[in-house]
């Protein structure tokens, strides 16, 4: 029998966000229903709300979560009601081009729930990035549930769900950072921050942190930089040069996905290094480079999605690093908050106040 919950919408365009009820169709082949216990609240909800991803509104928001699986549908084998997940929005298809060659974080024909969410007068809601967690439960398509240890706190857990495992994912999977590189981090964020822990976490013996705001540069000192640099009234690019013997560094990640940082980052490598894009630019931007300078400096410019990711491979990997006390999960969380409070949640990631703020529901532990 369909439920219904309490759930957070973006009804249109630049409109504040509304706490309204939502109607969960009972899940259907290959669907499982999701009691959500904790969700970040991520820049792409803002995006989404802004009309700056597309105008399919009413968005059902949220998208960084963990939660209990409490229902299957039909030929669900992946997990079964009780199992603890954190949600995922690449369940790769197996069966694209990228699968078929042994690529499955580059799957191109993910899969999402078929049946739709709606308002209780029948309006289909649009889930953000096929999940739609800014609610009590959601209906979501079975692959995009991983199972994880369930000691995992899910304030924590779910931030892997996007945010903190693109960043990671930047670091290690894109990037390649192994034993003993230097690397540099445009923008300290939730996302720059995950990706300085991701280089450190495979070794790196230089990481550069930069950004404009000196709090922020705090943050990635915490998260295990070495280095940081204002770039409001410093060079970053020197600054980088001068802190690797004059060479630049073997990788560098921008988190902040402008033209302004991407030159940066270019002119800051090293020769043969490399760059990572994971900050996600405006659609309308553009970037001018010397081709003669693409080709001289060598190396590789490089685009991260989603950490380039195998939430089967990565996520449970990561939760273990995590329950052993060498990934700090936590220190992504900056508040916890309930779902009436994501408006306020918007302002202050806006203005840059917070790293996460984290929605807890019911059952959810501290």
């Amino acid at each position: 029998m369909p439920q219904k919950v309490q759930g957070v919408i973006a009804r249109a365009k630049d409109a504040p966000v509304e706490l309204t009820t939502i109607v969960i169709p009972d899940p259907g082949v290959g669907e499982a229903v999701v009691r959500i216990q904790a969700c970040g609240v991520c820049h792409t909800d803002l995006h989404y709300r802004n009309g700056g991803i597309n105008d399919e509104f009413p968005f059902l928001l949220g998208h960084e979560a963990a939660g209990i699986v409490e229902e299957v549908g039909p030929g669900v084998t992946e997990v079964a009601p009780g199992d603890y997940v954190i949600l995922n929005w690449r369940a790769v298809c197996g069966q694209c081009r990228a699968c078929l060659r042994g690529r499955p974080w580059y799957c191109f024909a993910t899969h999402n729930a078929t049946q739709r969410m709606t308002l209780e007068d029948g309006t289909e809601l649009s889930p953000a990035l096929g999940i739609g967690a800014f609610a009590e439960k959601t209906l979501v398509a079975a692959g995009q549930c991983t199972k994880v240890d369930p000691a995992a706190a899910p304030e924590a857990a779910g931030l892997l769900g996007c945010g903190v495992m693109a960043g990671i994912g930047a670091a290690i999977n894109t990037g390649g950072v192994t034993r003993g590189d230097t690397v540099a981090v445009f923008g300290c964020g939730g996302v720059g921050d995950a990706a300085i822990m991701g280089a450190a976490l495979a070794g790196a013996g230089t990481i550069i942190a930069v950004d404009v705001e000196d709090t922020k540069l705090e943050w990635a000192k915490g998260a295990g930089a070495t280095h940081t640099v204002n770039s409001s009234s410093t060079d970053p690019v020197e600054a980088i040069r001068e802190l690797t013997g004059g060479f630049g560094a073997d990788v560098v990640i921008d988190a902040v996905g402008r033209p302004e940082t991407y030159k940066q980052a270019f002119y800051a490598r090293d020769l043969a290094g490399v760059v990572v894009l994971v900050g996600v630019p405006n659609p309308t931007m553009t970037l001018e480079l010397p081709l003669a300078d693409v080709f001289g400096r060598g190396g590789a410019l490089k685009s991260s999605w989603y950490g380039d990711c195998l939430p089967s491979r990565d996520f449970p990997m990561l939760i273990d690093l995590y329950l052993q006390g060498r990934l700090d999960l936590d220190a992504f969380v900056s508040e916890r908050i309930g779902l009436g409070d994501i408006e306020a949640a918007f302002t202050k990631m806006h203005d840059g106040a917070v790293l996460r703020s984290v929605v807890v529901l019911e059952g959810a532990t501290a």
